[in-house]
């Protein structure tokens, strides 16, 4: 009963995809607009070929000496700041950050953690103590005593908005008000943990200097800072390899952490750090060993995945298309009183629904019939964020121009249909600036899939994307624009 699948009032069996599609056992087409796990595409031959030529010869654990794990390597730190050099190859984002967090604690004999608001970092138990997304859930006393809760740094509805004038160094100075108030209470900060940008959150791009102000003061405290490229990773903004680049040259993370596309599917992650975080860890005298990470198939795939993006120039292709889609969204917003809010880098965007773009209410009903809606059109979306009305975009690096704009204008007609259907005023209220009235006739039929926004989505529900789903949520949600 925990376990959760897309679309639980009529689910999909999907048998097989390729590149930006899926297709269920009548084969029927389905876009994939959130599938970033299969990051270079679905099925993608030139992956399956190496996964295919190295199983042929060797699979075993890594005590063994091997090529593939030197060069892999060497491949993945040439694309990060040279003080990152060392790599642990493990076999999940979670085990990724579990480990991080080890490699924290370890280096200066500290414990406790600073997470952010809706943050969401794995299902094992040490990552569901750091992720408000997941312990809010159970309760007001859930949260452990050596977590602490920074606000998102969102400037759509967070503490600090578009409207303050520096929300990098507000926002900052909450990480500095929690490590001074931590330090009276006789406690020691390990880490600082974020995505660098936050998905489950609500897609929510930090404001340009936030990281380096937070990283300053938290290794003043004696910790780390924690990037989490599990889910925006591996080339999705377009301009840089890694998302925590956005932040300016000017800021490296102690230590890096990656999951989902390092294998397009195949279960494969790493984290990196720098010699010195990591000689602090071998000195513990305790021997780290993965079984599995670092195999020779895993590295094969994970070499030619970078190739792939390389070669078909992915990075380049999520600036075009994501520059081409945030364009397509922009005029909806002009168009439609049910959008908020439009953020996003390269080929990660969300669409914050509202029913009143005033007071910035989230439209959590209006999303999930949305994304059903589109469903019925094979247009597969997901509503995430802590109130589950924000619609994520992280479709396949090989998404396209026409992708996104049969999805844009697929998500046009339905917006008109839901604001017709609800009485909402559909004049363009934001060049006029007038306040937009959601107004619901009594007898109305509920908007479909509503009744289900109750629920909750249990164990890695944003991870493995089945944030499909809304909930009751007392945490509000954050957002931040570049």
């Amino acid at each position: 009963p925990s376990c959760k699948v897309f679309f639980a009032k009529d689910p999909l069996k999907i048998v097989r995809a390729q590149g930006q599609y899926m297709f269920d056992e009548k084969g029927e087409k389905y876009l994939d607009c959130i599938n970033n796990v299969a990051h270079v595409g679905h099925s993608h031959p030139y992956v399956i070929k190496a996964a295919t030529k190295q199983m042929e010869l060797l699979n075993t654990n890594s005590r063994f000496l091997h090529d593939n794990l030197v060069q892999y390597a060497q491949r993945l730190t040439a694309t990060l700041p040279e003080k990152l050099s060392v790599c642990y190859f493990v076999n999940s984002g979670s085990e990724a950050n579990d480990l991080a967090l080890r490699l924290a604690r370890q280096y200066h004999g500290h414990q406790d953690v600073i997470t952010l608001e809706n943050a969401y970092h794995g299902h094992v138990t040490s990552l569901i103590d750091i992720s408000p997304y997941k312990f809010n859930q159970l309760g007001k006393d859930s949260k452990k005593e050596f977590v602490h809760v920074a606000p998102s740094p969102d400037i759509y509805r967070g503490k600090y908005r578009e409207d303050h004038p520096d929300p990098a160094s507000a926002y900052a100075e909450e990480v500095k008000k929690i490590i001074d108030e931590t330090q009276k209470n006789g406690r020691k900060i390990a880490a600082f943990i974020a995505e660098s940008m936050q998905s489950c959150g609500g897609q929510i791009i930090p404001p340009v200097g936030y990281f380096q102000k937070v990283a300053e003061y938290v290794r003043a405290a004696g910790g780390v800072f924690i990037a989490d490229e599990v889910q925006v990773g591996f080339g999705r903004v377009g301009k840089h390899f890694w998302a925590f680049q956005l932040q300016g040259e000017d800021f490296v993370p102690d230590i890096v952490t990656m999951g989902k596309p390092i294998g397009n599917g195949h279960p494969m992650s790493c984290v990196v750090t720098t010699r010195e975080i990591a000689e602090s860890f071998g000195a513990s005298g305790l021997e780290y060993f993965n079984t599995f990470g670092g195999n020779p198939v895993s590295c094969a795939i994970g070499l030619a995945v970078l190739d792939v993006i390389e070669k078909e120039d992915l990075q380049g292709n999520a600036t075009r298309v994501g520059n081409y889609l945030l364009d397509l969204l922009a005029e909806q917003k002009e168009k439609h009183p049910l959008v908020g809010d439009i953020r996003g880098v390269g080929l990660f965007v969300g669409v914050d629904l509202v029913k009143d773009q005033q007071m910035r209410t989230p439209a959590t009903a209006e999303a999930l019939h949305l994304i059903y809606k589109l469903k019925e059109r094979q247009i597969l979306l997901s509503a995430d964020g802590p109130h589950r009305n924000i619609l994520k975009f992280k479709p396949p690096m090989c998404f396209t121009m026409e992708d996104a704009k049969h999805v844009v204008e697929t998500i046009d007609a339905l917006l008109t249909e839901i604001e017709e259907a609800t009485g909402m005023k559909t004049e363009n209220n934001a060049s006029t600036n007038t306040q937009c009235k959601r107004k619901m006739t009594e007898g109305r039929p509920q908007l479909e899939g509503a009744n289900e926004s109750i629920s909750h989505m249990n164990g890695a529900a944003c991870r493995q994307e089945n944030g499909l789903y809304s909930q009751k949520h007392s945490v509000p949600s954050e957002r931040i624009r570049t």
